[in-house]
């Protein structure tokens, strides 16, 4: 063997183990109830997922110095990606640790993450410290002066005092926000010491659990964005939420450092339907019924999150939500919801007919709604002809549609981020003849081409297919093979770019005997999808024929948003015949019309300004200090706010009004407006050709 590699191997054996030297004799100095440590389990755990990780993930990697040192910043930024809390000698301190993670890993040997953690939370602690004894201070909003919010590309700050002048203002901050609430002195001190009391309380609950979850999460993610563990308590949770019925609002929530963000929404949930919630936001406030005041969340356990939004039936809950790619201190957004109970049928399908008449000439035109790609198994195996799920619904739809003389129909996918594969397969089927959907490539170069074999087409009319930024997986694979097959117009926002799939698997299933301990669940990535082109729905996924303005770029949100997100890449193209409805010219005419309007129509108008005021709003790294200053700011942004369409609800809000049939002039929703035209464009252009 190489000497050098010996002696690397030799070095970071006796770091590892002068590591835990020096942890042993931190916790025998101090009280122990004070630090966590790792458990058996965890250790055991450790080594199990690094196996799963290396044997069956996609992305053949060997776990090594250079992983160990993605994991290493993963993890730091885990802790602290805003840099509110350690100094640059902490971080300094810490870098001894960056090339020994791999091994130790494969050893079971957590000192490294847990001494790390136990320092954070030191520092986290002295923070609030600090903040509480600042709670009562009297602030001078007349100075000019302005806090740098956001703080990731930051450096650390040198000194304790530094980290003093930052938590000065950022008290200072949360005080002159109160103080616009038309709070006083005695109110603002009441607020933010309950505010700190309880952050600090929710710091001293921090388990082992906690920390370990934290790391291996850092661990799962240095191999992609969707690889990812979660604790026996939070595996339960999981399971819970893939349950057909469930009450409060149809969020999934994690741990996001300070924050807790909304991972998944459950469609047909109050927070789906609302248009206004959106995947990856968070939460930093709750407010239960219309006059309840707000709640500072941050700092808060996700689970004590989770507590105070569920409620009964029936019942309001106000959300403070930071958009999604936002920066800490970006403008958040306040969005009140009713608690339902979500059961599959409120995931479904549905459909209305929208009335118009554009150049003289009336349009009865059908909108399908599709939430997600749903399928019942069960009752598949039982009655294979007739089983609830996504395909099924859309042909009843569409066959009570024409039943209305529809001229036209419209998929709206938004939002939509994914499901079954299977019923992607099936749906694309229902608008093209038999051929070749998607492809699947495997660990090892194996390929797999999914057909659509049912050589009819149950719809042949005009079809166009709505997406955003939200639609994800199942839905990239839909629009994707309508598009390739020329079947139909795709318009909206380009798609989130999810072009892997995952498997979940309990632990204890790796294990011949997993004695008494209760393990963790992994969700891990298998394979890759491919377009019938051979280009990889990974990063690009799907690009509208026409394109809507959006308040999202890549580089925001979405897969290529995600340091560690696979590849995109290109494979052959699988055997297909695209069928033509759709050409270049057609696609011209629409494109053509639909900038004349964006620079006439008010509503479209309006939603480019609107656009532009978030993104101006998102890219604000610092706000001031000052009163008047803050005020004035208030003030115009109400003025806009009051000026503003809805952005981005979807169908179901119409759905919620109970009528059948509407026109164009019902609806708000400049996208779904939008959309609607094209469609009608769409058959008229047909009209002249034919």
């Amino acid at each position: 063997m190489n000497k050098n590699r010996v002696d690397m191997k030799m070095k970071k054996f006796m770091m590892s183990a002068l590591m835990l030297l020096t942890f042993s004799t931190v916790w025998a100095e101090r009280d122990s109830t004070q630090y966590l440590q790792p458990t058996e389990s965890h250790m055991k755990e450790a080594r199990i997922i690094v196996q799963i990780l290396d044997y069956f993930h996609y992305r053949e990697v060997d776990l090594d110095d250079s992983l160990s040192s993605v994991i290493f910043d993963n993890f730091i930024e885990a802790l602290d990606g805003n840099k509110n809390y350690f100094l640059q000698a902490d971080v300094k301190s810490f870098e001894k640790y960056r090339y020994t993670m791999d091994d130790d890993l494969k050893r079971g040997n957590l000192v490294a993450p847990f001494y790390i953690f136990n320092i954070y939370r030191n520092r986290l602690q002295s923070r609030l410290d600090y903040a509480l004894a600042n709670t009562n201070r009297k602030f001078d909003f007349s100075t000019n002066e302005t806090l740098e919010v956001d703080r990731r590309e930051a450096p650390y700050a040198r000194t304790e005092a530094e980290l003093d002048d930052l938590w000065r203002k950022t008290l200072k901050n949360q005080a002159l926000g109160l103080r616009l609430s038309d709070q006083d002195d005695e109110k603002v001190a009441e607020v933010l010491t309950t505010r700190y009391e309880r952050f600090l309380s929710n710091v001293e609950k921090y388990n082992s659990n906690d920390v370990f979850e934290m790391f291996m999460n850092s661990v799962t993610e240095a191999f992609d964005p969707h690889t990812n563990y979660f604790t026996p308590l939070n595996a339960e949770d999981f399971e819970m939420q893939s349950k057909k019925s469930l009450e409060g609002i149809g969020a999934t929530l994690q741990q996001d450092t300070d924050y807790t963000r909304i991972t998944e929404l459950r469609p047909g949930g109050p927070a789906f339907k609302s248009g206004q919630v959106n995947k990856d936001d968070r939460v930093v406030g709750v407010a239960q019924g219309a006059d309840g005041e707000m709640i500072n969340t941050v700092g808060w356990r996700s689970d004590e999150v989770a507590g105070i939004i569920r409620g009964a039936k029936g019942t309001l809950v106000r959300l403070e939500l930071l958009p999604a790619g936002a920066g800490p201190g970006a403008e958040t957004k306040e969005v009140s919801l009713v608690r339902d109970k979500i059961s599959l049928d409120d995931a479904r399908a549905t459909s209305q007919v929208i009335q118009m008449t554009e150049n003289g000439q009336e349009y009865n035109l059908g909108i399908i709604a599709v939430p997600d790609f749903y399928l019942n198994a069960d009752e598949m195996d039982e009655n294979p002809d007739n089983y609830t799920s996504t395909t099924n619904d859309v042909k009843k739809l569409i066959n009570e549609l024409e039943e209305q003389g529809v001229d036209g129909v419209m998929l709206d996918l938004r939002n939509n981020g994914g499901g079954a594969l299977y019923e992607a397969i099936n749906l694309s089927g229902l608008f093209i003849n038999d051929g070749p959907i998607v492809q699947v490539k495997y660990p090892k170069n194996r390929k797999e081409v999914m057909d659509d074999t049912d050589p009819s087409m149950f719809y042949d009319g005009p079809l166009n297919v709505m997406i955003n930024r939200f639609s994800a997986s199942a839905s990239e694979i839909f629009a994707g093979a309508i598009q390739d097959y020329k079947r139909g117009v795709i318009v909206g926002e380009q798609t989130y770019g999810k072009g892997t799939v995952q498997n979940v698997r309990g632990l204890n299933d790796f294990l011949r005997d997993a004695g008494d301990d209760e393990l963790g669940l992994i969700k891990f990535t298998i394979a890759k999808f491919y377009r019938v082109t051979g280009s990889s729905t990974q990063h690009k996924g799907v690009t509208p024929d026409i394109e809507f303005p959006s308040v999202y770029g890549a580089e925001e949100f979405g897969e290529s948003s995600r340091p560690s997100a696979l590849p995109w890449d290109k494979i052959e193209s699988a055997d297909f015949t695209p069928l033509n409805y759709v050409d270049d010219q057609l696609i011209t005419t629409l494109n053509a019309q639909y900038q004349k309007r964006l620079k006439e129509e008010q509503t479209l108008l309006d939603l480019q300004f609107d656009i532009q005021e978030l993104k101006k709003a998102r890219e604000r790294k610092s706000v001031s200090l000052n009163l008047d200053d803050r005020k004035k700011e208030r003030d115009d942004r109400e003025q806009r706010r009051a000026a503003r369409v809805k952005v981005g609800a979807s169908l179901t809000e119409l759905d919620a009004n109970k009528v059948k049939d509407r026109s164009l002039d019902d609806i708000e929703d400049p996208y779904l407006k939008e959309s609607i035209r094209l469609l009608a464009d769409q058959i008229q252009a047909a009209k002249k050709k034919g």
